[in-house]
């Protein structure tokens, strides 16, 4: 083979060496995403969650909006509580639903980290709610438990009357206007979630103890003794509880179990933004609850960056109101997207009271004790 029959079969070789780099540099940028505003995840965020935000963040928008930004967040669900029990390693962040479980998960990250995690964010929050069948709501109210608005789709429920009606062991069936009502039979009970183990139940309780120990917070032994008895009977008459919120709204929605249910507003307005059917749910705001702060603890800076971008973003905090929660700071977001609701929903939650909530060590002490599993003494 001669000279020139030798460079002219390297350069072509060396031209289809070039196009295939040519080519993978365009792989590479689809992959990458070239603009970072646009471009595909980059980033993988591990975290645990509490179930009531899973819908959320299996979301086609958010994983968009998410992805967008340079992340895709991968989630496994438990109850907030139970968090604490899990080992730490490997997730980016965790995400209970209030403070109490938080502040443990923040010093368990602390105890197995080289750097100390960065504080907690709180992007959203959701006060408890009770849902109602309408029967049940309209017999509470006959019977001074509750008061109903001129829809009949949204109340309050008197905590007060409520708990005086829970300590007297009352059943449906003493109540005037149940008769006809077969749902409505055996002991008045409110189904929530295992305190030990989920956050909207032990909120339950922290709400009940204030009221029921005269509009004092819980903060030593001798007023969670005081409380004990009646959180006992709240807990121990509904049976074996969810250890998730999700799954007594989901029942509750496809019309079975109890006609009272503990849940958070979020899972009712995310119903209604929906446009699902709400078929004969009532709305019952306690008097007296507890707004849950859903907080992300950062274990990692990428976790730290997501719960920045919850934040602040206004996408995704249009999305954290589209799944019915309220993002913290700015009160117009909820109110504007949940405006045709309000025959359900008390956008300004007017006539609610919020109840402190005890530190986490006390209120998990409380739990136990309703469960029979702390000091009796």
């Amino acid at each position: 083979m001669g000279f020139r029959e030798h460079a002219a079969r390297v350069r072509r070789i060396l031209g289809i060496v070039l196009a295939v780099l040519l080519l993978g540099g365009v792989a590479a940028v689809l992959v990458t995403g070239g603009d970072k505003g646009t471009g595909t995840a980059t980033k993988t965020v591990r975290g645990v969650i509490g179930s009531e935000k899973a819908e959320f963040f299996a979301d086609p928008h958010v994983v968009k909006a998410l992805a967008a930004k340079g992340f895709t967040v991968e989630s496994e669900t438990s109850g907030s509580w139970d968090m604490e029990e899990l080992s730490l390693d490997g997730y980016d962040f965790a995400f209970p639903s209030s403070k109490g479980p938080a502040d443990e998960l923040r010093a368990k990250a602390r105890a197995q980290a080289e750097n100390t995690p960065s504080a907690p964010l709180r992007p959203f929050y959701s006060p408890l709610v009770v849902v109602a069948r309408s029967s049940a709501a309209r017999v509470l109210a006959g019977n001074g438990l509750a008061t109903l608005g001129p829809r009949g789709t949204s109340g309050t429920l008197k905590m007060d009357a409520y708990l005086a009606a829970a300590r007297a062991d009352r059943t449906w069936q003493q109540l005037k206007g149940s008769a006809g009502h077969a749902e409505l039979s055996g002991t008045l009970f409110i189904t929530s979630t295992d305190p030990v183990a989920s956050n909207s139940g032990a909120l339950y309780l922290a709400a009940a103890g204030y009221v029921a120990d005269g509009g004092r917070v819980a903060g030593d032994k001798a007023a969670v003794t005081r409380t004990a008895p009646l959180l006992r009977k709240l807990v121990q008459v509904q049976g074996a509880q969810q250890s998730g919120s999700d799954a007594p709204f989901r029942d509750f929605v496809s019309g079975v179990g109890n006609p009272l249910v503990l849940v958070y507003e979020s899972q009712v307005a995310a119903q209604l933004l929906a446009g699902r059917p709400m078929g004969d749910l009532v709305v019952l705001y306690p008097d007296t609850t507890v707004n849950s702060d859903h907080t992300l603890v950062p274990i990692t800076a990428n976790g730290r960056a997501l719960g920045e971008l919850l934040s602040t973003d206004p996408e995704l905090r249009r999305l954290v109101v589209r799944h019915g929660f309220r993002p913290q700071g700015a009160a117009s977001e909820f109110t504007a997207a949940t405006d045709p609701h309000t025959e359900y929903l008390n956008q300004t939650l007017t006539g609610v009271r919020q109840a402190p909530v005890p530190t986490g060590k006390v209120l998990h002490d409380m739990a136990l004790r309703a469960r029979d599993q702390g000091d009796a003494a």
